[in-house]
């Protein structure tokens, strides 16, 4: 190996500079020529120590490029594989893949529409809970634990409430919802006196019968006897003497003509204070309805049943002021003039 040159000093000129070139060539050969007279290598001479006056030399030449493993010593050469060749899709892949598809996008869906089933399920929650509480209740009410063993009759003034009880055993040991309604009516209509009815069930075992009895207005003379009627001419008891505390009641046409119409609608107008005191009543027509008071037999001249209500307030007052025992007509046809005669 060389030794390195050194670089001359800078030429003046340059003329200067052709001259350093040519000394230095001389001096490089005369030196080769007796490195090789004594024998010395460049091994030796490159171990020498160097020279520290004399500059590093940098390579001018490119660096070797990379080599490819192929290239290196000692390494084998791969061997080229063979290019792939595409395979066909099958259809069982196809399907797989589809049902991959579906089952991702399935587990999206119950993703986003988890709080929707929730509330679903609580609302099914809730109305499973209500039919199965309405069973339960229908079952334990159609069941013997809500058996009738008790018939209470509320109401009856008049009535037999005994013989009521007796007629509507049928009922007893029969679930409340589960009372024969027709049945019970079929009874109560075998008592005249009972205008109306309504049924209520008290769990666990009573059946309670209310009764609207129906309201007596006076006796009507028949072949058979005296009939106690009301006011819709219906009888409810005949006897063969008047019964005490009744009027008795002369109708033109019987009690289903227009004057018995009348007859009623003016004795059910009337209050107690003055009810108690009639001891008959008459009408041929609808507008002459007569009542009389009392042992004085002190009449009233009613009219129509027109106005009742005023007619039987405007009575009470005059009858106060002018008692029974001292009048003998009290007109009231006109109950914004009454007369007292």
């Amino acid at each position: 190996m060389r030794r390195p040159t050194p670089l001359p000093p800078p030429a003046d000129s340059a003329a200067d500079a052709v001259e350093s070139l040519s000394t230095r060539t001389s001096v490089d050969t005369a030196a080769d020529a007796e490195r090789m007279a004594t024998g010395e290598t460049a091994h030796d001479a490159t171990d020498a120590a160097p020279d520290p006056t004399v500059a590093p030399v940098i390579p001018l030449t490119p660096a070797t490029p990379m080599q490819r493993p192929a290239e290196l010593p000692g390494v084998a050469a791969a061997v080229d594989a063979e290019p792939d060749v595409e395979e066909p899709v099958r259809l069982r892949e196809v399907w797989a893949a589809a049902r991959a598809r579906r089952k991702a996008l399935r587990a999206e869906v119950r993703r986003f529409t988890g709080r929707q089933r929730r509330r679903r399920l609580l609302w099914l929650g809730g109305a499973a809970s209500v039919v199965l509480l309405v069973l339960a209740t229908l079952g334990a009410a159609y069941s013997p634990l809500f058996a009738v063993e008790q018939i209470r009759i509320v109401g009856s003034q008049q009535l037999d409430t005994l013989a009521v009880e007796a007629a509507l055993k049928d009922q007893l040991g029969t679930p409340l919802p589960l009372i024969d309604e027709s049945a019970v009516k079929a009874v109560l209509v075998t008592f005249p006196i009972v205008e109306s009815y309504s049924l209520e069930a008290r769990p666990p075992h009573e059946l309670v019968v209310r009764i609207v009895e129906r309201t007596p207005i006076g006796l009507i003379q028949t072949r058979a006897g005296y009939t106690l009627v009301d006011a819709a001419g219906v009888a409810l008891s005949t006897t063969e003497t008047p019964a005490a505390g009744r009027p008795l009641v002369s109708v033109a046409g019987g009690t289903g003509s227009p004057a018995f119409e009348a007859i009623g609608q003016v004795m059910r107008s009337l209050p107690d204070s003055i009810a108690t005191q009639v001891t008959a009543v008459s009408a041929s027509t609808p507008d002459d309805v007569t009542l009389t008071l009392g042992g004085a037999n002190a009449q009233v001249v009613w009219g129509s049943a027109e106005d009742s209500a005023m007619k039987a307030l405007v009575l009470e007052k005059a009858m106060v002021a002018r008692p029974p025992a001292s009048v003998s007509v009290y007109d009231v046809s006109s109950p914004s003039a009454i007369v007292v005669r």
